[in-house]
């Protein structure tokens, strides 16, 4: 029997504490920018619920980690393949984004830093760029790993639908995600994209070391 979890949203469309997690998920699917986290006790929620995000985030808030049962449930990566991330200071911020072959984490393509720019639009541009580059080698059974949601939703609408303003410090961030979405409304691509399964896994191969 999985433990009882309560979400406190701090940032989304509805704010506060949730005892569900598909109740917190409402709040913060396709919302950029949400900010969220997970408690083992309602009184712990609440306590976070009056503080500020930046109090609890990267911190670990679970009293126990996976067992090996629970972690056996998700099974293993794939090691054929390749894993793309992001990394942002700030949000927006300076932003950049790569992609790495899972197995042994050897950087493939790394681009930026661009400026004014986010996790979930570098996520997004980093999985069209690994889509891309597997089409062009004629690699289409390799499958890509990302560990965003969001950006992950974003290939499948073929839109990267950010609320980032862009004006000319940001310009050649505007024009590749451009791209990026024309990219996709004028090919197919049959590479399985895939959740990074954090808790089980660990980081993500192709994470900047930066939380």
């Amino acid at each position: 029997m999985p433990k009882k979890k309560f979400y406190v949203v701090w940032k989304g469309r509805k704010t506060g504490v949730f005892t569900a997690w598909n109740a917190c998920k409402r709040q913060i699917d396709g919302f950029e920018g949400a900010e969220y986290k997970s408690f083992t006790s309602l009184n712990e929620a609440e306590i976070a619920s009056t503080k500020l995000y930046k109090d609890y985030k990267g911190k670990n808030t679970k009293t126990q980690t996976l067992s090996s049962s629970e972690k056996a449930k998700f099974g293993k990566p794939i090691l054929e393949s390749i894993s793309v991330d992001a990394a942002c200071a700030g949000n927006p911020g300076k932003m950049e984004y790569r992609g790495v072959f899972t197995h042994n984490k050897k950087e493939i393509f790394r681009k930026g830093p661009y400026q004014k720019g986010t996790n979930n639009i570098g996520e997004f541009l980093a999985l069209v760029h690994g889509i891309a580059l597997l089409k062009s080698k004629n690699k289409e059974n390799i499958p890509i790993y990302s560990d965003s949601k969001i950006a992950m939703s974003w290939i499948r609408q073929k839109k990267c639908k950010t609320n980032v303003t862009f004006d000319a410090s940001n310009k050649d961030l505007l024009e590749l995600i451009k791209r990026a979405e024309s990219w996709l409304k004028a090919n197919t691509f049959k590479n399985p994209i895939l959740k990074w399964e954090t808790k089980a896994w660990g980081e993500i191969p192709a994470d900047f070391g930066r939380k």
